[in-house]
Order: C-alpha cells, then sequence, then structure tokens
C-alpha cells in the first residue's frame, strides 16, 4: 500500500550506565552494526536490514531509560504539515537543526507528549554507508552474516505514563498513526494501552496508562522468524544476558518474542512476526481480565513484575 505521512519507528536514543558495556552488549550479541561515535560520547548503531544512517543511539547517563523514539515522515512537506498541527494541538516542540546531535540527520520536530516522552519526527537522512545491497541483492549486505542475534531493524517500543489518552489522540490525529489493538482497564470505561502503527506493522509504538511520567516498558527489535527467537534465546544464555519473558508469543500482535535486560536495566524485546495490519481493519479490543493471555499467550496469565520492572 502506499504510506503518507508519518512512516514507522525508525530511530530512538537509550541512556546507558557504561558505554562499552553497552556497546558489547549491543554491537556483539544483539548484531547491530556501530556506525559512528560522536564528539560528546554517543554512540550511534542501525540494523544490517536498514537504509538509514543509524537507527539507534546510546549516550552515557546516570540512570537507564529512553530519551526519545523517533519516526520517519515520507516528505519534507509532510513534516512542515505536522508541525503545523502540532502547534494547533496545543503541544510543546522544537525543531531541531540538521548534523547536530544525530549525524546524518536532517531537522526533526522533538514533540513533548502528554505522557512526559518525546517524541522526534523527520523527513530526511542519509543513507547508511553498509545498506542493504540494491543490485542483485545477497540477504545480507556484502553477502557477510550479522554478528549475534542478527537483529534487522528497530522496531517499536513501550511506553507507561499518565494523561495516555491524550498522547494517543495526537498520534491519531496529527501522526496520523492507525489503532490496531486495545486493552480496556479493569471497569471497561477506558483504554489502559493502545497499540498504534503508521505502516502495516502490527504497531510501533504503545502507550499505557502509568502514575509517572516518561517511563518506558521496553525497546525492541525486529527478527524474521519464530526460529530466530529461539536461535537468539539460545545466543542470549550462551552470554549470560538475563532473560526476562520467553521465548514465547504474544495474544496482542500475534508476534513471536523474548524479553531480555542491556547491562543498564534496559528491557529490551526481539519480536517477530505478527499479522499485517492495514488502516480498513476494525480495533481489537482486549477485556482487562483477558491481559494474561494478550501479552502470555501459551501460559494465559501475567508473569509476576512484568508491568513493575520499568526504567
Amino acid at each position: 500500500m502506499a504510506i503518507k505521512g508519518v512512516l514507522r519507528a525508525s530511530m530512538m536514543q537509550v541512556r546507558v550506565l557504561n558505554i562499552e558495556d553497552s556497546v558489547k552488549f549491543y554491537r556483539d550479541i544483539l548484531g547491530l552494526e556501530e556506525v559512528c561515535r560522536t564528539e560528546d560520547g554517543r554512540v550511534c548503531f542501525k540494523g544490517y536490514d536498514e537504509f538509514d544512517h543509524h537507527t539507534f543511539t546510546i549516550r552515557l547517563a546516570d540512570k537507564p531509560g529512553l530519551d526519545f523514539l523517533a519516526f520517519k515522515v515520507s516528505c519534507p512537506k509532510a513534516l512542515d504539515e505536522i508541525e503545523e498541527q502540532t502547534k494547533a494541538f496545543g503541544l510543546d516542540y522544537e525543531v531541531i537543526e540538521a548534523n547536530t546531535d544525530q549525524p546524518g540527520y536532517g531537522k526533526r520536530l522533538a514533540v513533548q507528549l502528554p505522557t512526559g516522552h518525546r517524541i522526534d519526527l523527520f523527513a530526511e537522512v542519509e543513507m547508511a554507508e553498509n545498506h542493504p545491497d540494491l543490485h542483485n541483492p545477497d540477504i545480507w549486505p556484502g553477502g557477510k552474516q550479522p554478528k549475534g542475534v542478527g537483529a534487522t531493524m528497530v522496531d517499536h517500543a513501550l511506553l507507561f505514563g499518565p494523561n495516555s489518552a491524550e498522547a494517543v489522540r495526537y498520534m491519531k490525529e496529527v501522526m496520523g498513526l492507525g489503532v490496531a489493538e486495545v486493552a480496556r482497564t479493569p471497569d471497561g470505561k477506558a483504554d489502559a494501552c493502545t497499540w498504534l502503527t503508521g505502516s502495516n506493522r502490527p504497531h510501533d509504538v504503545a502507550v499505557l496508562e502509568f502514575d509517572q511520567p516518561g517511563k518506558i516498558h521496553h525497546l525492541a527489535f525486529k527478527l524474521n522468524s519464530w526460529t530466530e527467537v529461539g536461535r537468539a534465546a539460545d545466543i542470549l544464555t550462551i552470554n549470560n544476558v538475563m532473560i526476562d519473558a520467553g521465548p514465547m508469543r504474544h495474544g496482542i500482535t500475534r508476534g513471536y518474542t523474548i524479553y531480555f535486560f542491556d547491562p543498564s536495566g534496559n528491557r529490551c524485546e526481539l519480536f517477530a512476526g505478527g499479522y499485517a495490519y492495514y488502516p480498513d481493519m476494525p480495533v481489537r479490543v482486549w477485556d482487562f481480565d483477558q491481559l494474561g493471555k494478550g501479552i502470555f499467550y501459551y501460559d494465559r496469565k501475567l508473569k509476576e513484575n512484568y508491568l513493575e520492572v520499568i526504567t
């Protein structure tokens, strides 16, 4: 299908407690390519199946968490329209000039969501030097197998914060994202969590109502299959990575998945499969008492502390 406006979640910046431990984790275990390092100490990565200059950045901080989740927009005109609509919507934002904190990136809008999170939007970015082959392409760039797990690309994030309904309204009305699924509150009168997408992914971002602003449950990278999720579990175990849940399947999105923690305590996910979303599809609804089945489809019950451990 032709996708216009916001295309997908495509870049994020994460806080870590130790740069070199984190580089070894994301580069050597998850298999992201280290693209560059900035003068202020940030390290930029990309998945092997991504064309953009980089899509994942880490920076040293005194506590872990997410600085921002960025969405790619189809063209500069669409970005200008989103800026005008953001202004009319009433959210605070700033314009970040090209090639400042993120090498290779054009102008970005940094929007402050009512949940306390920052969403960046951009239309222009340089192509990665080591991008997927374009002529008689092999399945890996240059025919070289990725390291470690072999994460293909940035996929999505689950955000926790207050005023989630207003954040979802902005994502729908201004960003043009579609709602794929919702989970109801215990009384059934509101949405406790919403899964939104800009393309035919089952989700690019999910937003859950929470009493603390700016929190993140997990950040996710994409794999190609259930088999790769199983292989990832082997590699994570061999490297003594702390596994939180899985390998398993979600009822929500139908994806195959495994959750684990990076050396700083950020929860990560490797996600494969899931259904294809299209804008004409109705919203899939989960009752609160069925949320265990929605997340842990085979066990059909919530794992203790799964929704309580956040950064």
